[in-house]
């Protein structure tokens, strides 16, 4: 940006960046440590750093081992830890001040599912006494941690809501799945004299049966009316489902709406 202004907690972070600084805690996306280092001397040393006087620094870097569950490891060699451990050590660091604001940048990129979950559940109870601004491309992983999503797009901010505000932004639009035993000639007819459905598609399945997703107008639920239909018409259905947006379609309608402008 070449212009404008930016506060936190009402502080200028231009003419007021040291104050800034102490208010935010940041990990950034490859989480640089010194792996020659134990955790504990590690985080001892960061909190000095930032300001820290000898027994603060003891009381805090005990805290957030305890609270990030560290304790076991602080005497290890960084270099010697798991991805999981690391990045939970690289939130201490970004804790240990005590900030009021945690910035975390792909804070589960490069870890396995058991290490995403425990990192996951970790943001969460941070997010009880701290605002926590979370910057990914994993949108699903967006999707299951964040309260408030902003989705920024070229450098401008096109949308910012709860996901399910986000969501409703498609105008309840969402796909409906139907797996049915008739002719794919007679299920094309069908589908295309039903007014309530905007666009069709039909894929073959196993055996006669072909799956046909179905996209309604105006967010109706076109489930029971179509349970109805194959019991009326004698097919056998085998599936119906209806399919929430997910952040992913959220996302690429947004972006792709204001590009057309």
């Amino acid at each position: 940006a070449t212009e404008g202004t930016a506060r936190v907690a009402r502080h200028d972070v231009s003419a007021e960046s040291e104050e800034v600084r102490r208010r935010v805690g940041f990990m950034p996306e490859n989480n640089p440590l010194h792996e020659d280092m134990r955790v504990r001397e590690y985080l001892k040393f960061r909190a000095r750093l930032k300001g820290l006087n000898r027994e603060e620094s003891r009381d805090r870097v005990g805290d957030v081992m305890e609270q990030l569950s560290l304790t076991d490891v602080q005497h290890r060699m960084i270099g010697a830890l798991s991805k999981g451990y690391r990045q939970r050590v690289g939130l201490a660091d970004a804790l240990v001040h005590e900030p009021e604001l945690l910035i975390l940048d792909e804070p589960t990129i490069g870890l396995d599912p058991h290490q995403i979950r425990t990192v996951r559940q970790h943001i969460k109870e941070l997010g009880r006494d701290h605002t926590v601004l979370i910057s990914s491309h994993i949108l699903p992983e967006v999707e299951v941690t964040c309260t408030q999503l902003l989705i920024f797009h070229e450098g401008s901010i096109l949308a910012t809501d709860t996901p399910r505000g986000l969501e409703k932004q498609l105008g309840g639009r969402h796909r409906i799945t139907v797996e049915l035993d008739a002719p794919i000639e007679v299920l094309n007819r069908v589908w295309e004299e039903m007014a309530e459905i905007e666009h069709h598609r039909i894929l073959p399945a196993e055996g006669n049966f072909h799956r046909s997703a179905l996209t309604p107008r105006d967010g109706e639920d076109l489930r029971p009316r179509i349970s109805a239909l194959a019991r009326a018409r004698g097919w056998p259905l085998r599936e119906l489902t209806r399919e929430r947006h997910t952040l992913e379609d959220i996302f690429v309608h947004i972006t792709r709406v204001e590009e057309d402008f």
